[in-house]
């Protein structure tokens, strides 16, 4: 496994809990970190948990906005030389998720963060990783982009499928150009994007789920192996997987009399 002494990493989503916990790990294990965050407030908020001489660096950026990304991705390269490592763990999904009630607003919001702005920042890398011949792509999918959920709603499961596609394709034309990406797809994790559910899970059931820091030690395995190595797909779980205990908030089936009428 590579020493990551040296090494940049660029993460998105670094206000959200397995973004956060990813820039830990990493700088944990010697690399240099921007940090890129929408919301101001959570940004700063994010970067307070850092020690002082820690190698963590913060980026005020919607990757909606392709035009700030690639200007963002250029500054990074500006100021420490290159992009290594470039992870993806911004997602969003919203309360009101399924068919019946999903807005176009939300719906919008959701694929343009989750799979355009992934996108986005795919490319934007590529420039500076394809010159050196090097670079690793960790793009955070889901497990419910691998096997159909209810819970999840159309917007999130359709995004985050479509996450493994994008990836996919990366390795499939990158490859010649020294590029690796890896896409990996948790299920359960105790986060804050829980409590959106329309049914949270319960504080026993939180306790079995995989934590932030599951996830960002995956991330920083991936890109410690060496340049030959290229892990194409992960999909995790706690031990204790709530699709196999059968234990997701599921349709109910309409009573005789719904059905009748």
């Amino acid at each position: 496994m590579q020493d990551l002494n040296g090494k940049v990493a660029w993460v998105q989503g670094g206000a959200g809990a397995v973004g956060l916990a990813v820039a830990h790990s990493l700088i944990k294990a010697g690399a240099t970190v921007v940090l890129s965050a929408r919301d101001e407030g959570k940004l700063k908020t994010a970067l307070s948990t850092f020690e002082s001489g820690d190698k963590i660096h913060g980026s005020l950026l919607d990757i909606t906005d392709r035009s700030a990304v690639f200007e963002s991705a250029a500054e990074v390269v500006r100021r420490h030389g290159k992009i290594d490592f470039l992870i993806n763990s911004a997602g969003v999904n919203p309360s009101k998720r399924h068919w019946h009630e999903l807005s176009e607003k939300d719906w919008i919001d959701t694929v343009n963060v989750n799979l355009s702005g992934m996108f986005f920042t795919c490319q934007a890398v590529m420039q500076d990783m394809r010159y050196r011949k090097s670079g690793c792509i960790v793009n955070i999918a889901s497990w419910a982009g691998k096997f159909a959920a209810f819970f999840a709603g159309p917007a999130y499961a359709s995004t985050k499928r479509a996450v493994l596609a994008l990836t996919e394709t990366i390795n499939m034309e990158e490859c010649v150009n020294g590029i690796r990406a890896t896409s990996i797809s948790p299920a359960g994790i105790d986060t804050p994007l829980l409590d959106k559910r329309p049914v949270p899970p319960s504080a026993e059931i939180r306790a079995t789920l995989l934590r932030p820091s599951d996830v960002a030690d995956m991330v920083r395995y991936v890109v410690s192996l060496p340049n030959h190595v290229c892990i194409n797909e992960i999909l995790m779980s706690p031990t204790l997987n709530l699709p196999y205990l059968g234990e997701l908030q599921t349709a109910k089936r309409p009573s005789n009399r719904q059905h009748s009428s």
